[in-house]
């Protein structure tokens, strides 16, 4: 596991996931728990920063771990 994390590519995908889909898990969970002041919020712009940020942090990180895959063989 740490091999994965020292690559450039695998961390780069977590952060990207982490900014990108962190917003809209803290509404959701913020809205859930009684802290976000609508109970039915409608998060268009961090659901929309959450779809454009999952496919290249998912890219990114798979790439990562594959190439860390490959050098362990």
């Amino acid at each position: 596991m740490r091999d994965y994390l020292e690559s450039r590519l695998v961390r780069a995908g977590l952060v990207i996931f982490g900014l990108g889909c962190g917003p809209l898990l803290f509404i959701i969970v913020a809205a859930s728990v009684g802290l976000w002041p609508d109970p039915n919020p409608n998060p268009v712009g961090p659901g929309l920063l959450a779809a454009l940020s999952l496919w290249p942090a998912l890219i990114c990180t798979m790439t990562g771990a594959v190439r860390v895959w490959r050098r362990q063989r």
